[in-house]
C-alpha cells in the first residue's frame, strides 16, 4: 500500500459528472477529488466532432500538468465517443472513459426494446453503433438526442425550477418513436441525465428502468487506484474554465458532493 495525496481528476463538460463523483465517493470516500466542469465550452453536445477531438485533449492536459493527478475520469459520454482515443494517447496516466450502458440494458430488457438517451453528439456515434452491434443485436433500439435536457439539469442544480411539460417534451421523441410503446429500459447515456431521473420517471409514459454507467465507472477508478491509501484528504476542489456569475447559485450543490472549493482555470 501506498500513501498519495495525488487527487482523482473528473471532467465534464458542466456539473452532469456529478453523478458520477457520486459513485465515486461512494467506493473512495478519502480520495482527494478536482472536478473540473468546461463551462466555457457548454453544452459539448452541440460541437462538431473535430471542435471536441480537440478542445477535450488539450484542456485535459493543461488541468493534468496543473492538478498532477493519479488517474483522469472522462466523466462525460460525448468527450468520451469522441475524444477519449486522443486524450489517452496525449496523457501518461490512467484514463477512464464513459461508455453508455447498452450492455446492462439489453440484459435487463424483457421486451427486447431499449432506449438510448443521449445528446446529439453521443447518440450518432459509430462507437454506439459498434455496442448495440455487440451487445443488443437482438433489441430493437430507438436513440434520441437532446441538449434541453443537459440545460434542465443544469438548471436544476442551481436551483432553479424547471417545468414537468419541458421534460415530457424530451421523452415524446424517445417514446413517440414506433415501438416507444414496448420500450422497458432507457439507458441516459449522458452523465447530466441521472440528476433528473426523478423528473423523468414522473412524465414518462409507463414505467421503464433507468440505466446508467457511473457505478461501473466507479468501479474502475477504484480499480485502478488500488494500492493507495489517502488519509485526511482535503475537501474536494471545483474548477471552472470561464468566471460566470451563476456559479454562486452552483455552491449549494457542490458542497452536497464535497467540493468546498473553487477556482477558474
Amino acid at each position: 500500500m501506498s500513501r498519495s495525496r495525488k487527487p482523482l481528476l473528473v471532467f465534464d463538460s458542466g456539473v452532469g459528472g456529478l453523478s458520477v463523483l457520486a459513485e465515486i465517493r461512494a467506493l473512495l470516500p478519502t480520495a482527494p477529488i478536482v472536478y473540473c466542469a468546461d463551462n466555457a465550452g457548454f453544452p459539448y453536445g452541440a460541437k462538431s466532432e473535430a471542435e471536441l477531438a480537440a478542445r477535450v485533449p488539450a484542456l485535459l492536459g493543461r488541468l493534468v500538468e496543473r492538478y498532477d493527478p493519479l488517474l483522469v475520469v472522462i466523466a462525460c459520454n460525448t468527450a468520451s465517443t469522441i475524444a477519449l482515443g486522443h486524450v489517452r494517447a496525449a496523457l501518461d496516466l490512467p484514463v477512464v472513459g464513459t461508455v453508455p450502458a447498452i450492455k446492462p440494458a439489453a440484459l435487463a430488457s424483457k421486451t427486447r426494446v431499449i432506449g438510448v438517451l443521449g445528446t446529439p453528439a453521443t447518440v450518432r456515434q459509430a462507437y454506439v453503433d459498434n455496442l448495440v452491434a455487440e451487445f443488443a443485436a437482438d433489441c430493437t433500439v430507438l436513440r434520441h438526442g437532446s441538449v434541453e435536457l443537459v440545460v434542465l439539469a443544469e438548471q436544476k442544480l442551481r436551483g432553479q425550477p424547471t417545468a414537468p411539460e419541458a421534460y415530457r417534451a424530451v421523452l415524446d421523441g424517445l417514446f413517440g418513436q414506433p415501438g416507444g410503446d414496448r420500450l422497458d429500459t432507457v439507458v441516459l447515456a449522458c452523465t447530466h441525465f441521472p440528476l433528473v431521473r426523478e423528473e423523468l420517471t414522473a412524465v414518462a409514459p409507463h414505467p421503464v428502468q433507468w440505466i446508467d454507467s457511473g457505478a461501473g465507472i466507479a468501479r474502475r477508478a477504484a480499480h485502478l487506484s488500488a494500492g493507495h491509501v489517502w488519509q485526511d484528504a482535503p475537501q474536494g476542489l471545483a474548477v471552472f474554465t470561464r468566471h460566470d456569475d451563476s456559479l454562486v447559485a452552483l455552491r449549494p450543490a457542490l458542497l452536497h458532493y464535497g467540493l468546498a472549493q473553487m477556482e477558474i482555470l
